[in-house]
């Protein structure tokens, strides 16, 4: 868990996409993610995080729902939500905690 906090403990924002390879809806969003980092460059991380192999996290973090999205800023939570986005309400997120 000592890498999760250098993780999020960073300037800009952090987008979390927590996902299992069995979930189509969260597999479905990889290639928006992909998006999401190519637009934001340098200004924003996106990190995808597998629950199967991130259990401890991802019950530290009471992800039940796939996909699950996070935004942290700062090392703190910033916002959460459950559910596929597209990559333009992504972008708008992470440049209002930008």
């Amino acid at each position: 868990m000592s890498k999760f906090g250098e993780l999020i403990d960073v300037k800009i924002p952090v987008l979390l996409s927590f996902y299992t390879d069995w979930s189509d809806k969260s597999t479905a969003m990889h290639p928006i993610l992909r998006e999401v980092a190519a637009a934001l460059g340098n200004k924003a991380k996106v990190i995808k995080i597998d629950v199967d192999k991130n259990k401890e996290l991802s019950e530290a973090l009471k992800v039940k729902d796939l996909p699950s999205l996070i935004i942290y800023m700062n090392g703190e939570m910033q916002w959460r939500q459950s559910g596929q986005l597209d990559a333009n309400t992504l972008i708008t997120k992470l440049k209002y905690y930008a």
